[in-house]
Parts: structure tokens; sequence; C-alpha cells
């Protein structure tokens, strides 16, 4: 079913995106693939959509020029969502836009959850209270089937604060992203690229720290013949990089892919011209909305999860390359003492 909602999604936004070429439609007014692309889009201005039409600007700040830095016009205006353009061109924008606004939001909550339920009175080992409970439940789970579970006993409840971070995180972004007026910050592939670059950097300081600098190192190599490096040593640099890459994607593509479906419902009413086709649309599209609902927690617990399971590998290569280390030891240790054992036996 997402796999269909993700394919749909992007056929959708490929026909939008040529037919916006095209222009806007009778009397330059938007079109509904305009209207969907610009709800999920990421802009300067957050807008509050009908019925009070009222866009607030959230002010831009001029970009860093790093080389020759000028802002894109187009024949609607500025290029979104700035006006400028990216990095490569030289200008690294750090302009407030609504998805940083969604990615503030988030934070906050996720420090008022903390402040509010977590159980600070030490004397009572129980937490009273629905909230309480359910924060214990959800902290207790991630920290027993993910953390213990996929990183070891030992190494487990050092990543237990990251995970829970990412995981909350993560939920609060998906969920204001189901409220009015709001908008899905996990719909932004820079931001799902960013929470991935986190697990990221975590998952190799966690395989340096298990395995020292000398064996993570060597672990790049496979364990193979030096001449083999120069295949080897690509291919595991690879594999490191595909794991970011594939919570960047999925993160981003399920978020994404939910709210077009669920707009492009509602935009059925507008495109075919008739109310009756409201009485089809609008339940559809609130059982899109109960499965998106369903999916924030599910992509937060797969992105987390998928952490957890990238940081045990890391720390699993540490543990291989002691195994080795004490196999070697070992098996000296039997050679040494081998010829004294049968020199004694020949004196005897």
């Amino acid at each position: 079913m997402r796999k269909a909602m993700v394919l749909f999604a992007c056929l959708f936004v490929a026909t939008a995106w040529a037919s916006e070429s095209g222009g806007h439609g009778e009397g330059n007014e938007p079109s509904v693939p305009d209207y969907i692309l610009h709800h999920v889009a990421d802009t300067n201005d957050f807008e509050l959509e009908v019925p009070l039409s009222h866009p607030i600007h959230l002010g831009a700040i001029p970009p860093i020029r790093i080389g020759s830095c000028a802002p894109v016009m187009t024949d609607h205006g500025l290029q979104a969502p700035t006006g400028w353009p990216g990095l490569m061109a030289g200008c690294l924008d750090l302009s407030i836009t609504k998805h940083t606004v969604m990615m503030w939001l988030a934070a906050l909550l996720l420090i008022g959850t903390i402040l509010i339920w977590s159980n600070r009175d030490k004397t009572k080992m129980v937490p009273r209270g629905t909230g309480a409970n359910l924060i214990e439940m959800l902290v207790l789970f991630i920290r027993d089937e993910m953390a213990i579970k996929n990183i070891g006993k030992e190494d487990g409840p050092r990543y237990v604060p990251y995970l829970l971070t990412a995981f909350f995180f993560i939920l609060f972004m998906n969920l204001l992203g189901l409220v009015p007026w709001m908008a899905t910050a996990t719909g932004n592939l820079a931001v799902t690229a960013g929470l991935a670059l986190c697990t990221f950097f975590v998952t190799q300081a966690a395989g340096i720290r298990s395995a020292g600098l000398g064996g993570y190192l060597k672990h790049l190599t496979g364990g193979v013949h030096w001449t083999l490096w120069i295949i080897m040593v690509p291919v595991e640099i690879l594999g490191l990089i595909s794991k970011p890459f594939a919570l960047t994607m999925r993160l981003f593509a399920n978020m994404l892919a939910g709210h077009i479906v669920l707009f492009f419902l509602i935009g059925l009413i507008f495109i075919l011209g008739h109310p009756a086709v409201a009485a089809v649309s609008v339940p559809f599209a609130f059982a899109i909305y109960l499965l998106e609902l369903f999916v924030a927690f599910v992509q937060a617990y797969v992105f987390t999860l998928l952490s957890a399971l990238f940081i045990g590998m890391a720390v699993a290569t540490g543990h291989h390359h002691d195994d080795h280390g004490h196999a070697d030891d070992h098996g000296h240790g039997h050679s040494e003492l081998g010829p004294s054992h049968d020199h004694g036996k020949a004196h005897a």
C-alpha cells in the first residue's frame, strides 16, 4: 500500500511539474497541482490557508556569499523557497522557512514532554498519570527492544539518549504535519538528510570507539590481501554511504507521498468541478488521513530501529576484531606450551 502511494505521488509530482511549465490555468489562477506543490514546498512565508489566507513573512536573512551569489528571478517572481540559489552556486542560505519553524516547534514539544512527564521524583518508583506511563512505555521499548537487542547489553544503554531524541523529534515533526495550517518538515529532503547524517556520524563514532581507529580502518579493507584494497575500500565506503541514503529517502518519500495523495483526493472536487465528488473523495481522504496518523508513528519507529541496527553493526566490528585478537593470542599460547611440554615428556 505504501509503495503504491509513493509511486503514485512520484508520478503525480512529475505530471504536476510538467504541467506547471505550461501555465497556471485560465485567468492565471493556481491549479490543483500548483496548490499541492506549493503546500508541500518550503518557503519563507507561513501561510494560513483558506478561510484566512493571510501569509506571515518569516523574514529573509541575506545569504553568506561564498562565490558569485545572485538572486534567481523567474516569470512568477523569485525562485522558491527564498529566491537564492543553492550552495553549489556560492550561496549559503540561512533564511528562516516554515519547515525550520516546524523543527523548532518539534524541539519545543520534545523538551516539554520530557520536562512534564518524566519521573523526576526519585522517591516514587512508579510514575503516575497517563502521559507519564505512556512516555515510560515508549522509553523502555526503545531501550530494551531497540538499543539493547540490536547493540548489546553493554553498549546499548550508551546510545539510548540519541535514539530517544531521534524517535520523539521525528514523531513530533510527523504529527505536526497533520495539524491544519502546519507543514511536514520530514517531507523536506534536506531535513531527512540531516537526520540521516546524525545517525551516520554516531555510527562511525561507535565503530571507532569499539574497534579503535586502527581496527576501524582495517575493517574498511574487508580483511582481504592488500592488492585487493583498491576494490574493497571503495565498496566498503559505498556501503557506509548507502545506509544514510536509505534513511533519507525512506522517511522523505513516505511522508511526502501521503500528503500529496491526501491533497489530490480533496482536489478531485475542483478538478472534476462537481460537488457530488466530495461524497467519494472526502471519505477516502479521511481514510488516508488516519493512515498518515499511523505512518507518523511507523516512520519514527523505522528510522530509530534502523539507526540502532546500524550502530549495532558498527559496534559488532569492534567485538569481531577483539575476538580475532584473543584467538591469535590463544593460538600462540598453545604453540609456546607445545614444545616445552613435549620436551618434558622426552626427558621423562
